[in-house]
């Protein structure tokens, strides 16, 4: 009876949104801000993750710290790039890529930080 319940406020909402003058609108001022507290709540755990493994991250040297902020950077890149990516096939190689290198790269330098 409660899924009952809930699948009709489920579906209430959703003809709300479809029939209601300014729904759309609604739905998208909703989508955006549930986005905005989305990357705000990763931003705060990048920025928790930096502050425990400070002492971690300078300590692995020049090199390896640029190949960690490099990978870092290439994520977001592809990330934020994916859509543009997405349209063509050679972008889709390219995101797999930039992606994949990435990963190595983190991988490498997890790896790194490992060894005594």
């Amino acid at each position: 009876m409660k899924h009952v319940r809930n699948i009709a406020i489920i579906l209430l909402l959703a003809a709300g949104i479809a029939f209601l003058p300014g729904g759309g609108t609604t739905a998208a001022v909703i989508s955006a801000a549930l986005s905005v507290l989305f990357l705000g709540g990763l931003a705060w755990f990048a920025s928790r993750l930096y502050v425990e493994q400070r002492s971690t991250i300078s300590g692995l040297g020049d090199r390896w710290r640029l190949i960690l902020y490099a990978a870092l950077g290439a994520i977001v890149l592809a990330l934020t790039a994916t859509g543009r990516l997405f349209e063509t096939n050679v972008g889709i190689l390219v995101w797999f890529l930039l992606m994949g290198a990435a990963i190595y790269a983190l991988f490498a330098v997890w790896r790194f930080s490992r060894r005594y």
